[in-house]
């Protein structure tokens, strides 16, 4: 059922964007893009304000998904706003490439949707398990983990294009580790735990686990020498 809910997401999407023709579908596509990294860098600190305003220990599991698929929508909308208003006519195509670039990146569009809202997923108050969702499978068909793709491509960015200075990641910590591959040491550093702090943080809201309700979830810090940032600087 969550596999083909996951579809149905993906398709009505891909039909809305690729209506748009070519152009269209690739400046939204663009705009989804830039959206979803925005609202993956800057939740949290939204979530800790809108926490320190009610101050409810109630709504300490909620702030997450309120403002990570808060933002997202409102960047969508304020980005294609803004675009349509430097561009406010679109360079129509004809025939056969128009046809081919709209389903491009009309599928490409819906897919990152699908992958961002299945990210937004881990930080929903609900159940460690549900529908089908597991934060250790593949979640769609078993095969696929748009949710893991779309956390590594945010993990990549802010370690490279979008670091400043100091290197800010999204999601650390931070600490020298050797790690044996293949028989050979290779230095690993950073250590990403987003899914398994959100799925720790859906036990607990659940009830399966006796635990203190966290103000955030923001990963531990090393106790090493070196520790790492919770969102990536831009």
């Amino acid at each position: 059922m969550f596999d083909a809910i996951l579809i149905i997401v993906w398709a009505i999407v891909t039909w809305c964007v690729a209506g748009e023709g070519a152009f269209g579908a690739a400046l939204n596509c663009l705009i989804i893009i830039l959206s979803g990294l925005l609202a993956m860098n800057l939740y949290e600190p939204a979530a800790g304000i809108g926490q320190s305003i009610l101050g409810s220990a109630e709504w300490a599991y909620r702030w997450d998904v309120i403002a990570l698929t808060g933002l997202f929508a409102a960047f969508v909308f304020g980005l294609r706003a803004l675009f349509e208003k430097m561009t406010p006519r679109y360079f129509q195509m004809d025939g056969l490439g128009d046809d081919v670039g709209r389903w491009i990146f009309g599928a490409l569009a819906g897919y990152i949707t699908m992958a961002f809202l299945l990210t937004a997923l881990h930080t929903a108050p609900l159940p460690r398990n549900f529908l089908g969702f597991t934060p250790e499978r593949r979640n769609l068909f078993n095969i696929i983990a748009p949710d893991r793709q779309w956390l590594g491509f945010t993990q990549f960015v802010s370690e490279n294009s979008l670091s400043r200075g100091i290197p800010r990641i999204f999601d650390g910590p931070v600490e020298d580790f050797i790690e044996p591959r293949n028989n050979e040491d290779h230095p690993n550093t950073v250590w990403p735990s987003f899914p398994v702090r959100y799925a720790s943080r859906r036990e607990v809201f659940a009830g399966t686990t006796q635990a203190v309700v966290p103000e955030s979830v923001a990963p531990p810090v090393p106790s090493g020498p070196s520790s790492g940032a919770g969102a990536a600087g831009f």
